[in-house]
């Protein structure tokens, strides 16, 4: 125990001068663009990251898919450009750049010395409104894609079951659609749907910029006002709705067989809400914690039950993110024993979230969970790639980059009992979808 508060203690004297340099500097162009800006002086760099608030949870079919491919277009030319000339530049100053699609933002992001922080900010600047969509570039970056898809979603079984489970668990969500889209739609994706999509959404009112490195914030403002500000003023679109039309249908299941599956897996997914939907933050980062408890190490509860106690499991996971514009899944994820079937591992998985349910949990079990928590915050916090993406983030899913400061004071406030109170509201059976992979008959 006094091993225990010793670690506690020094943990959150590390967490203080983090704290300290954690000040948000705020500024929003007339033409809508919001910037913020992080010091951190501790290394001559700088990460600089534009985060449009669109991704694939704004899609429908036929065109999802639609936010990834335009994030692979955002590559070639623009009017000023030619194509590649982006990343030549660049890298010609030692610097990084690439791009992620997620299912609420796409982000662009550059690291580099702090002194070329102007450039990342002039190439951005240009490829947000003077995007050039050559059909030829097109059609070599819809192979890429085709080949990225086969290698990530159809090739490994795994990620074949995952993609059927995640559909059947997002009953009214765009969720329930993949980040690089369904193959038949990429099958008929056509390049005027894609600059459409690049006028509606790629606009300053729809974007954040964040800057987090060896910088003064007044020099970062003077920058953007003057690369980002020359940029047209278009209204943003309004999000889409983000509640489920029902968060409780009913228990789902759904069985996929797989020829070139070698182990049977198990997929668990509640329904629940994230911090942008519940209507009380205390229960997003309730979740989280039990998240944590069932699966925050090696002496977590999953893997000390499962795993080395009864070994009814091979491996088993839990994950709750609470930072997302819809609502989410709470998930468990495990693989069965070889003598053990999935009727035993389901089984095992239920009993402990009826344990969550049942009992309220020793407090210090929670503190460790939440140490364990505190911890992960501050090497996320440690570099200026992981603040600046911390920020843009919740600014991209609604939930406010303000969020980001009170992550130890919401933590703090969770009590067994409202870890309780959540998975018994949330973590209930008409809330579930079980989803399971079975291997191929054998011969």
């Amino acid at each position: 125990m006094a091993l225990r508060r010793l670690l506690t203690t020094l943990l959150l004297a590390s967490l203080a001068p983090l704290a300290a340099a954690d000040r948000v500097h705020h500024h929003e162009l007339d033409n809508g663009l919001t910037v913020l800006v992080q010091e951190d002086h501790r290394g001559g760099v700088v990460a600089s990251m534009l985060w449009y608030h669109v991704g694939s949870g704004h899609e429908h079919r036929p065109i999802t898919g639609i936010s990834h491919a335009v994030e692979h277009m955002m590559f070639k030319g623009t009017e000023t450009r030619e194509t590649g000339e982006f990343a030549r530049q660049i890298a010609r100053e030692g610097g990084q750049t690439n791009a992620f699609t997620a299912r609420d933002f796409t982000g662009y992001f550059q690291l580099l010395a702090a002194d070329r922080l102007e450039l990342a900010m002039e190439l951005e600047a240009d490829r947000m409104h003077q995007l050039v969509f050559d059909p030829e570039e097109f059609q070599r970056e819809m192979q890429v894609i085709h080949e990225e898809r086969r290698q990530r979603v159809d090739d490994p079984p795994e990620a074949r079951a995952f993609e059927r489970f995640t559909a059947t668990a997002h009953m009214a969500s765009p969720y329930r659609h993949p980040i690089i889209g369904w193959q038949r739609d990429l099958d008929r994706l056509r390049l005027e749907e894609l600059e459409a999509w690049y006028q509606r959404w790629y606009t300053p009112s729809n974007a954040t910029l964040v800057v987090v490195g060896a910088v003064e914030p007044e020099r970062v403002f003077e920058l953007a006002e003057r690369h980002f500000g020359e940029v047209p003023a278009r209204e943003a679109e309004p999000q889409p709705e983000g509640r489920e039309i029902d968060a409780a249908p009913g228990e789902r299941r759904i069985e996929v067989r797989f020829d070139d599956a070698r182990v049977p897996m198990l997929f668990l997914g509640y329904n629940v809400p994230s911090l942008a939907t519940a209507a009380d933050p205390g229960d997003a980062y309730a979740l989280l914690l039990a998240a944590e408890l069932l699966d925050g190490g090696r002496s977590a509860r999953l893997p000390e039950a499962l795993v080395r106690g009864s070994g009814v499991a091979t491996s088993a996971s839990a994950g709750y993110s609470p930072v997302a514009r819809l609502d989410t899944l709470f998930s468990l994820v495990a693989r069965p024993a070889d003598d053990q079937d999935l009727d035993d591992l389901e089984s095992a998985l239920r009993e402990q979230i009826h344990r969550l349910q049942e009992e309220p949990v020793a407090d210090s079990e929670l503190e460790r969970a939440m140490t364990r928590l505190f911890a992960a915050e501050v090497y996320a916090r440690d570099a200026p790639m992981g603040r600046a993406q911390r920020l843009g983030r919740l600014a991209s899913t609604g939930i406010g980059w303000e969020e980001a400061q009170r992550f130890e004071e919401r933590v703090r406030a969770v009590s067994p009992e409202a870890i309780q109170r959540a998975a018994e509201t949330y973590l209930q059976p008409e809330r579930l979808t079980v989803g399971r992979l079975l291997p191929g008959e054998e011969d």
